[in-house]
């Protein structure tokens, strides 16, 4: 398929006011300035609409608390056990639940769903598309992270168990007892391995460990639920100590210590921040928090949280933020091109690039205005919407 006189945002530093985009098997193929074109194969002509790649939301719990339903459709935290790494969203995300629907209408054609913040450690979190009926047809990378949280919530449900954690030291000694477990099973593993004698057996199998040894070799990234100044303070601290490769997950106070986290080198998964202050830790919420992460040049994306803020206003979200002084473009960078680099999916999505996935959206106004909608949504180049 072939693309026409479309205005196209590639979202990879270049904008084509009449340009082409050719699809072939899925992915874009070529995209460029209609002068440049040479036709052939079925066309479809855009007359001037705007074409963006698919939207991204970088941290949802899309499919693992299913829509309109209770205790049989929440799936999102094994509150049973706070240090559970080896739990992997895959098997919990129900891909037919209606909200996937809501999204590819929205534009937003890949998320990155996974556990709640119950946990110390969570589990494996999936970066999956929008459209589809099976979940393992959809993954894009499987695991995209592990899931660590601080702060409030741990402590709020294993207080309610009488079991630890019922502080924040707690909370961080559980995280860091289990990656120096998942050290010395590393260590036990490798000197195992290097045992030319053959005198020395590996370590007896240890699920958990398992799960932990990518993040430790920095393959996988952590995704540290935080929101308050200190605990995003912890999150760096345990990076530091078990040199991981991490991103701070909803940072509200982010704006307060933009100075720190740009001299860290902290990357921030923004939001939900059109939402009411609903316990303690969200007294300093505001929507001007992207905007001031995005004026310090600190990587950043604008995310739900779904279903905290239901998917479908990724957008809103985006446009939100603009209004409370975010750059515009830096805006549509924050769910589109950002998170597929923070998350590292960029190879695939992202940006309207030859060789990426042909997820697009077509929009006939400004897609950060409220009333704006999709007119066309693409993904692996087939119109979905």
């Amino acid at each position: 398929m072939l693309m026409i006189h479309a205005l196209v945002h590639t979202m990879a530093g270049k904008c084509f006011p009449d340009g082409f985009i050719r699809i072939e098997n899925g992915k874009i193929a070529e995209v460029g300035e209609m002068a440049s074109l040479t036709p052939k194969g079925e066309t479809m002509d855009m007359q001037g609409a705007h074409v963006y790649p698919g939207f991204i939301d970088a941290h949802t719990h899309l499919g693992m608390w299913e829509d309109g339903l209770d205790f049989e459709g929440d799936d999102g935290n094994e509150d049973t056990d706070p240090v559970t790494p080896h739990l992997r969203a895959i098997d919990a995300i129900n891909p037919l639940d209606r909200c996937f629907g809501e999204a590819l209408a929205a534009g937003v054609t890949t998320v990155v769903s996974g556990p709640g913040s119950a946990n110390p450690i969570g589990g494996q979190m999936v970066a999956m598309k929008t459209c589809g009926i099976c979940v393992d047809q959809m993954v894009v990378k499987m695991p995209v992270a592990v899931k660590m949280a601080l702060g409030e919530n741990p402590k709020n449900v294993y207080h309610g168990k009488n079991q630890s954690p019922v502080t924040r030291m707690a909370t961080a000694a559980l995280i860091r007892e289990q990656l120096s477990k998942a050290r010395a099973y590393l260590e036990d593993l490798q000197c195992a391995e290097d045992d030319d004698s053959d005198e020395l057996d590996p370590p007896e199998f240890d699920m958990k460990c398992e799960a932990l040894l990518p993040v430790l070799k920095r393959e996988v990234p952590v995704h540290f639920h935080a929101h308050r100044a200190d605990d995003i303070f912890t999150a760096i601290r345990l990076g530091k100590e078990f040199h991981l490769d991490f991103v701070v997950v909803h940072a509200t106070e982010g704006h307060l210590i933009a100075e720190y986290l740009k001299q860290e080198k902290v990357a921030v998964l923004s939001g939900p921040f059109l939402s009411d202050r609903s316990k303690p830790e969200l007294r300093n919420l505001t929507p001007k928090c992207p905007g001031i992460l995005s004026g310090h040049g600190i990587p950043m994306a604008i995310v739900t949280d779904h279903p905290v803020i239901p998917i479908q206003y990724l957008p809103l979200c985006a446009g939100l933020a603009v209004r409370e002084g975010m750059d515009p473009e830096q805006a549509m960078r924050a769910i589109t091109c950002n998170p597929a680099k923070i998350c590292k999916i960029s190879h695939r999505v992202g940006s309207i690039e030859p060789g990426k996935d042909a997820d697009l959206v077509v929009f006939r106004s400004n897609p950060l205005e409220l009333s704006a909608k999709p007119e066309m949504v693409f993904v692996n180049g087939n119109r979905v919407v």
